[in-house]
């Protein structure tokens, strides 16, 4: 229901006009986020401070409004959709480098800058921060921290969990929260830090993060290896995943996404490829050809057509711009295609892809298939037009099969794109009843009227 005038005044009191839109036109912009959803907002809110914040989910909770915290926008599961109306919070002027540490190796930063930016300011002190999602020269901080997104570097260096000592927090009732340290070691109370990460925005608003950096690498080599059968490919990276030489990526491609990339790029790909995959492996400059070598020796299985070595940065980055041309080429093929990012243990890769070729031979479907292998998290693409109803209820169909293949090879849903509202009908297939009253008694505790984000996880029957 619309604000009413005691609210909409008290609002204007807080945040000036530049700051506060409230006509249709101003809000339609922040309904949506990368997904096909879309839901009007009553009112939007540009905050500019951690105060701003605080008097704002103040209001919220006295009001009972809803409240939802936007990034940027490029999630593609609807989490930041104002499903019921209310306030949208916009983080987007919170764009701030706080302070870096590099004795202590930490960076702290308003949650609205973006992950390149983070990347750019620590790589200048010879650091850098180990989640890269695909869309880091957009994506906001605070967004990779709601959906504990991590890109292909997870591999090695881990999550946002992993790379986070703490939070500055806004609770609902409008009280600051501080979780975390500045040291990497810290035990007292519960690890509020790693419960916040990947809530999207259900407990509380994250204002500030204080991320662990990483010494950059010596120096970084890249391979890109195709593959006469899938198998061989899968193969390969339960291979590598078994020996003590971690790579820092390591990237799969079907032969649908290698057909696409060739079409779009002009790229002359391996004829023959039925998979690639790209991997790189970092370190320091006296042990890397070592390293290297024994990653050749494992991705030379009797399946490999051709492998490629970058090692000047120009030959890496013409590598990676034949992975990176798969993103634009999919928007062009199928712009209103079905993404999901499920995860099964490594050595069941093999055992999806197979099954996966099953169910689109079966609902006659192109599916396409590639992402961060190492982690077993595959991002699975049903190129279909939702404004189909035919192709659509195949697909709903489909992807209703490749949720239940993916939890029998004791996998999960979502491995970096959250559940929001794409995935919340899927989400008691994973969680049981004693997880899910856990999780309601938190979401009760951190916010007792449900304004954070109602009716996103944690999903309650």
């Amino acid at each position: 229901m619309p604000l009413n005038s005691l609210v909409l005044k008290q609002l204007h009191d807080i945040f000036p006009p530049s700051s506060l839109f409230t006509k249709v036109s101003e809000c339609w912009n922040y309904g949506y986020d990368n997904s096909r959803q879309h839901a009007l907002p009553d009112a939007v809110v540009i905050a500019s401070s951690h105060q701003d914040i605080c008097a704002l989910a103040a209001l919220c909770h006295h009001h009972h409004i809803p409240l939802t915290v936007r990034g940027r926008g490029t999630g593609t599961t609807g989490a930041v959709i104002p499903e019921q109306g209310g306030i949208v919070l916009s983080m987007e002027k919170m764009n701030k480098i706080i302070e870096i540490d590099t004795a202590n190796r930490f960076l702290r930063a308003e949650t609205g800058v973006t992950n390149q930016q983070v990347q750019i300011a620590a790589q200048q002190q010879g650091f850098f921060w180990p989640p890269d999602p695909t869309s880091s020269a957009f994506c906001s901080i605070g967004g990779n921290l709601a959906y504990n997104s991590a890109g292909p570097r997870a591999v090695k260096y881990g999550t946002p969990r992993e790379n986070t000592l703490g939070l500055r927090c806004v609770t609902a009732q409008g009280n600051s929260l501080q979780t975390g340290t500045c040291t990497t070691k810290g035990v007292v109370g519960y690890d509020l830090t790693r419960l916040l990460i990947g809530s999207e925005g259900t407990l509380a608003i994250i204002t500030e993060a204080t991320l662990k950096l990483t010494p950059l690498p010596e120096c970084k080599r890249t391979l890109q290896v195709m593959y006469k059968h899938i198998e061989g490919a899968t193969q390969a990276v339960s291979d590598i995943m078994a020996q003590a030489i971690i790579p820092c990526a390591l990237e799969f491609i079907d032969k649908q996404a290698i057909d696409m990339i060739r079409d779009y790029a002009q790229t002359p790909l391996h004829k023959d490829a039925q998979a690639m995959l790209m991997i790189e492996v970092d370190g320091s400059q006296h042990a890397i050809d070592a390293a290297v070598q024994t990653l050749v020796n494992i991705a030379q299985n009797a399946s490999c057509l051709e492998l490629h070595t970058a090692e000047t940065e120009q030959q890496v980055q013409q590598l990676w711009k034949i992975r990176k041309a798969l993103s634009p080429a999919l928007r062009k093929i199928a712009p209103k295609k079905i993404n999901e990012d499920v995860v099964v243990p490594v050595s069941h890769i093999p055992t999806l892809i197979q099954k996966l070729a099953l169910l689109a031979e079966k609902y006659h479907i192109r599916i396409v298939n590639f992402g961060h292998a190492g982690n077993g998290n595959i991002h699975v693409n049903l190129l279909i037009n939702p404004d189909d109803p035919d192709q659509l209820q195949r697909a709903e169909a489909c992807l209703d099969e490749v949720f239940t293949t993916v939890l029998s090879l004791r996998g999960s849903l979502s491995g970096e794109h959250g559940i929001g509202i794409e995935k919340r009908p899927f989400i008691e297939r994973e969680l049981d009843p004693t997880h899910l009253q856990l999780m309601a008694g938190i979401k009760q505790q951190f916010d007792p009227h449900n304004i954070l984000n109602p009716g996103k996880i944690p999903f309650l029957p």
